[in-house]
């Protein structure tokens, strides 16, 4: 589940590791505070230090945000009950709460003790097909316990707020790409208890003058040299398909063959794993407010990424192609323009190739994921 400087001294962040995407290349002051530009490929960006609470923090997409924000100087407290995360995911230069947010006044207590400037909330339950058979899980974790959250931050006089949320809100596309103006019709109880946080972050802004960043992802994918993805029931492509490679499956699936696409396979938007860390690095900047679909406007479908994962192995990958799933639309493709305008934001590792080449050379250190 769910150091700050100060005026006059010189504050410098840990230094990353040599070579790691969010290197620290320097410090500048810049108006009360010291800022980072982080030497990635493209032009630099800046960011304030910061003291962020992180819930989900030893999940695949909130262990690899805390590196990152370690990386680029913050300090952060992790708050996870480890249901779906894992305990050695989770960045040693972070400190590590055991999340008990079903105890009363257990995360108030620890968003006030941690002192948090802001906070990045993922912590969540994440599988449509579970949400379809266990509708009160989800709107028990994702709402109420993110209520909890949001009350928390209240009372510790959090004024920053950023929130992974999903496309799932969204439904069938009217339209690729998928803008933020698109009608939201979620068609499950998991996309439905994102929107309504979603819904909630809205008025606590509109009422408490909470200023909140929401990225509605599409499908992250990848790895650091550190941390990578292992979910204990994997449902996602990239890594279900490098199980073949990795010896651990005889073959990958194909489901559905027929849809309304080139090669007759559904088409998704992956976007690389430190991409989005970026982005919600950049969303802490003071002012950045709204909604945004992260994503990098171009889909590949289920037979290109077996294809691209064969040609980073090396390996031929047996596919069986089997029935559509209910519910898989052919094609969601981001249009995250708004996201490029806004914030500044931009994806410099766009291609395939390298999204699965940073997650097989992960997988092939980690073939058992992590040990906890």
């Amino acid at each position: 589940m769910f150091n700050r400087g100060t005026a006059g001294i010189q504050v410098r962040a840990k230094p990353a590791k040599a070579g790691a995407p969010g290197a620290v290349s320097g410090c500048a002051w810049h108006r009360a505070g010291w800022l980072l530009r982080l030497s990635r490929p493209g032009a630099p960006i800046s960011v304030f230090l910061m003291n962020v609470f992180v819930t989900g923090g030893a999940g695949y997409i909130g262990s690899i945000c805390t590196e990152e924000l370690l990386d680029a100087g913050c300090q952060v407290t992790v708050y996870d009950d480890l249901s779906e995360g894992h305990r050695s995911a989770v960045d040693a230069r972070a400190r590590f709460i055991f999340g008990r947010p079903e105890e009363r006044y257990h995360l108030r207590d620890a968003v006030k003790e941690a002192r948090p400037e802001a906070i990045v909330h993922f912590a969540a339950n994440a599988l449509v097909g579970e949400s379809m058979a266990n509708p009160g899980k989800y709107f028990h974790n994702n709402v109420a316990n993110g209520h909890k959250l949001l009350e928390a931050a209240m009372a510790a006089g959090v004024r920053k707020f950023v929130f992974s949320s999903t496309c799932a809100t969204y439904g069938p596309p009217d339209q690729v790409p998928m803008t933020e103006e698109l009608p939201q019709r979620p068609m499950n109880p998991y996309g439905e208890s994102k929107l309504m946080f979603e819904r909630m972050l809205h008025w606590y802004h509109e009422l408490r003058g909470l200023e909140f960043v929401a990225f509605r992802y599409f499908n992250a994918a990848g790895a650091t040299a550190e941390f990578g993805e292992h979910h204990r029931l994997e449902t996602h492509l990239i890594p279900n398909v490098l199980k073949v490679p990795l010896g651990q499956k005889p073959h990958c699936e194909i489901f559905g063959t027929d849809y309304p696409t080139p090669d007759g396979t559904c088409i998704r938007d992956y976007i690389h794993i430190v991409d989005l860390a970026q982005a919600h690095i950049l969303a802490l900047e003071p002012g950045k407010q709204g909604f945004y679909n992260l994503g990098n406007g171009d889909g590949y479908s289920v037979r290109q990424v077996i294809r691209t994962c064969e040609e980073v192995t090396g390996q031929a990958i047996p596919a069986v192609e089997k029935p559509r799933r209910p519910g898989d639309p052919p094609k969601l493709v981001a249009s995250a323009q708004k996201a490029i305008r806004d914030l500044g934001w931009k994806p410099k590792f766009p291609k395939l190739e390298d999204i699965v080449a940073s997650a097989w050379a992960w997988h092939k250190q980690h073939p058992n994921g992590y040990p906890d």
